[in-house]
């Protein structure tokens, strides 16, 4: 076997563990916390959350039979891999919400709503990681993005959530419509820390006319590698090199000192760099 097929392997079993882990994990929300408490985070689980007290239908049965028209209409525009991976989280997803015997663990809203909330991002966030799914309103949203190409995909699915939320508010509580929208916003978080992971690097762009001496700094003091790119000033015209560095966030300040130190007219910003690979930080081929 190749390094790379060996390589594909490796990364096909961490996808289907993260999916598996991930479908576990954000269950696990739902009998603890969000269905004895009647909270619906929006989705279609959500709205399967809202039929549940009404009608007494199972959470994860109700979201399969749900999402399988979607999965109809729209497995042809999410590609092969995608699709099954999809497809297979979103079974899992619905048999752990039915087939886990757990008892809930609070009576307080508050608490579920966060907790419920956390853990349903965490194993969403496992998922996504994985390049997959559990179908329902993403599929929704992009169909409508489709038929309607200036409502982003995230405005779509803002509007599907609140109507979900609304309805929770009308049918069972205000006050559950109310630690829904908390649930949804830990949630969203929650995802947002898995994904994009703990750790975030910041890309340094700096402009200054003693390129040289920042460069080499840089290199020498930090032991960084530097880019430099071609730039051109918008009033002046003139040509001048844009130096591109990426360092760890504790490392920012000393890079702002060797720069105040060289030139105190530079021009620095400094942005976001999330899952930097390569040299300096994790290897492009690493587990995640």
């Amino acid at each position: 076997m190749t390094k790379l097929k060996r390589m594909l392997k490796r990364e096909q079993i961490i996808a289907w563990g993260q999916i598996i882990g991930g479908c576990l994990i954000g269950a696990l929300a739902y009998p603890w916390f969000l269905v004895p408490n009647h909270i619906a985070p929006g989705g279609l689980t959500g709205l399967a959350t809202v039929l549940n007290y009404l009608f007494g239908l199972p959470v994860g049965t109700t979201s399969l039979v749900l999402n399988i028209p979607l999965f109809l209409v729209g497995y042809r525009s999410m590609g092969g891999m995608f699709a099954v991976r999809s497809l297979a989280a979103t079974l899992l997803f619905s048999l752990f919400i039915d087939a886990l015997p757990l008892p809930c663990l609070t009576q307080d809203p508050m608490l579920a709503s966060v907790f419920g909330g956390a853990l349903l991002g965490i194993g969403l966030g496992l998922i996504l990681r994985a390049g997959a799914t559990t179908g329902g309103t993403d599929m929704a949203a992009r169909m409508v993005h489709k038929l309607i190409p200036h409502l982003t995909v995230g405005m779509i699915l803002f509007a599907i959530d609140g109507i979900v939320v609304v309805l929770a508010g009308i049918y069972i509580h205000i006050e559950h419509a109310l630690y829904a929208f908390i649930s949804i916003f830990v949630s969203a978080q929650a995802i947002n820390l898995v994904v994009d992971g703990l750790t975030t690097e910041k890309a340094c762009y700096v402009i200054t006319s003693a390129t040289d001496q920042v460069r080499t700094q840089v290199m020498s003091e930090l032991n960084r590698g530097v880019t430099l790119l071609s730039a051109k000033g918008g009033y002046s015209g003139e040509e001048r090199p844009l130096l591109l560095c990426v360092v760890s966030a504790q490392e920012v300040a000393r890079l702002k000192l060797i720069v105040r130190r060289a030139d105190e007219k530079a021009f620095v910003f400094i942005s976001d760099a999330h899952e930097v690979l390569g040299e300096g930080f994790r290897q492009l081929n690493a587990e995640e």
